[in-house]
Parts: C-alpha cells; sequence; structure tokens
C-alpha cells in the first residue's frame, strides 16, 4: 500500500518545490497536488479574486510540469490533486478545467472536484457532465467527495452533499461514467450529525471508492489532525477498505496537524516525517489485516 499527503500545508512554509522534495526525503510514496491558490476567493462576496500564484498564471503548464519533474528526480509520484472550490462560486469553472489540466500534466490520475453542498445529486451530476469531456481528453479521473454544512443551533455538521452514503452513491449513480469516481473524506464521514460513518461509507461505495483524503478527528468537528491523534477508530477503517479490496493509495489531508505544529522549516520538515509516520502506520495495517 503506497501513502501520499496533500503538500498545501507545508508549501505554505516550504514552497511547493521544497515540499515535494521533503516528502520524498521523509519516505512518502506519492504526493496530493493542492491547488486552492490557483482561484483565492473571497468569502464575504463569494467572487473568484486574482492570484499571484504560478498556478493562476500564463505560465501555470511549466510550474505544474516542474513539480513533476522535482518529484521523478527524487523518486515520488503526483498520485491525485484537489481542484479550487467551493465549485458554485461564478467564474471558478475555467478554473476547474486548468485543475484537471494541472493534474494531467503533473502525472496525477484523479482530481477531487467538490460538490455544490446544496445541490442534489442530479444537479451536481450538470457540474460533472460539463467538465467530464475534458478529464477523458487528459486522462484525468474525477472525484467527487463527501461535504458537510453545520447547524449552529444544534452544534453539529448536517446534511450536505454526499455527507451520507446514500446520498453519496446516489451522486454516483447520476453521473455513471467510467471517469467519475468517489474521494472519501474519513473525517467528514465521521462528524457528529450526519447519521453515517466511514465504515458505512466504504462498503456503500464499493469499487467506486477510488481515493481517500485521511485525517483524525473528534468525532464532532471538522479537524483535519494527524491520523491516530484524536478519536476515529482507524481498526475499523481499515477493516473496511480491506472488505472492499482498496485499490487506491493512502492520502492523508492532514493539513491543519502541520498549520498548528510548525511555523519554521526545521518544524515542517520534522512533522511531515510524523505524518510518513502515522501513514505507513495504517498501509501496514492493512497490509497485515
Amino acid at each position: 500500500m503506497k501513502i501520499s499527503t496533500e503538500i498545501w500545508s507545508s508549501a505554505n512554509i516550504l514552497g511547493e518545490e521544497r515540499a515535494i522534495y521533503e516528502l520524498a526525503k521523509a519516505g512518502f510514496d506519492a504526493w496530493d497536488f493542492s491547488m486552492f491558490e490557483m482561484a483565492r476567493i473571497d468569502w464575504s462576496t463569494y467572487q473568484v479574486q486574482p492570484s499571484t500564484h504560478p498556478l493562476s498564471g500564463n505560465d501555470y503548464v511549466a510550474f505544474a510540469k516542474k513539480l513533476k519533474r522535482i518529484g521523478e528526480e527524487n523518486g515520488i509520484f503526483c498520485n491525485q490533486s484537489h481542484a479550487p472550490f467551493p465549485s458554485m462560486v461564478p467564474g471558478i469553472r475555467d478554473h476547474l478545467k486548468r485543475a484537471i489540466e494541472c493534474t494531467a500534466i503533473a502525472g496525477g490520475k484523479h482530481c477531487i472536484i467538490h460538490p455544490d453542498n446544496n445541490r442534489s445529486a442530479e444537479e451536481n451530476a450538470e457540474m460533472y457532465f460539463e467538465l467530464l469531456p475534458f478529464a477523458k481528453e487528459h486522462g484525468v479521473i474525477i472525484c467527487t467527495e463527501n461535504m458537510w454544512n453545520w447547524n449552529n443551533d444544534l452544534d453539529q455538521a448536517s446534511k450536505a452533499a454526499c455527507s451520507h452514503h446514500d446520498d453519496f452513491v446516489a451522486h454516483i449513480k447520476a453521473v455513471n461514467d467510467p471517469n467519475f469516481a468517489a474521494c472519501l473524506d474519513i473525517g467528514h464521514a465521521e462528524m457528529k450529525g450526519l447519521d453515517t460513518s466511514a465504515r458505512q461509507m466504504i462498503l456503500a461505495l464499493g469499487d467506486k471508492l477510488e481515493a481517500l483524503h485521511i485525517h483524525d478527528n473528534d468525532r464532532w468537528h471538522d479537524s483535519h489532525r494527524i491520523p491516530f491523534s484524536m478519536n476515529i477508530d482507524w481498526n475499523d477503517v481499515v477493516s473496511a477498505l480491506k472488505e472492499i479490496n482498496y485499490k487506491g493509495i493512502f492520502t492523508l489531508e492532514a493539513d491543519a496537524h502541520i498549520r498548528t505544529t510548525a511555523k519554521t522549516e526545521e518544524e515542517a520538515i520534522r512533522e511531515i516525517v510524523n505524518l510518513k509516520n502515522a501513514a505507513r502506520r495504517l498501509a501496514d495495517m492493512f497490509e497485515n489485516a
């Protein structure tokens, strides 16, 4: 079982190029191409704002090629990516297509594109139908992800697109395309109020589960912490993945871990190693199950 992790959190300290090098040095097999800086969102107006990041400029192709080369030179590959979000923001569709293109350039197979939290499977399918021809042209599989909203009165998560295993399956069936699959966010599945679990999600999705976002939480909030640091039952998760004969990669999205424990380059590099150790522990559990 190969292991990977997102690069956004470490790149905020090290830059993308150094982050990929340090992931390889630590012992990760792959890297998850975070593209959030491609489209900065003004959350007060829900508008895409100008960005100075290379992914947003005219040299985005060269930048993606450079990251792929750095990875290859250090024995690590891009397994998947995360497109900018939220997908319902006006003007973001071109960025989603660019994210698909950059995924292919970097060598990734899957591009995670969030559904609209507040739309049905059939409504979200229309967005994915628009993007799928472009994804197929570039040899990329689009993955939708289980989301959540928040109920302030109850102080817990509430229904959103793919937040329940039945609705997640409905989204997959509404698109019904070989270039469309599921990325299960383990932490989201374990949030209080959603009436599901990571195990239920995994068993319901079966062979349509092709990618993971792995992180820990208190089974209440969306904490994005390092596995084995909080309350998720990882034996339960791993046994379910084994039961469906999961063939993907174990990809961490524990971005809050580095953001809250590392301020310097030295600290970021130390925590990359800690993330690798946690990911390898999970992978070993899967191999030995």
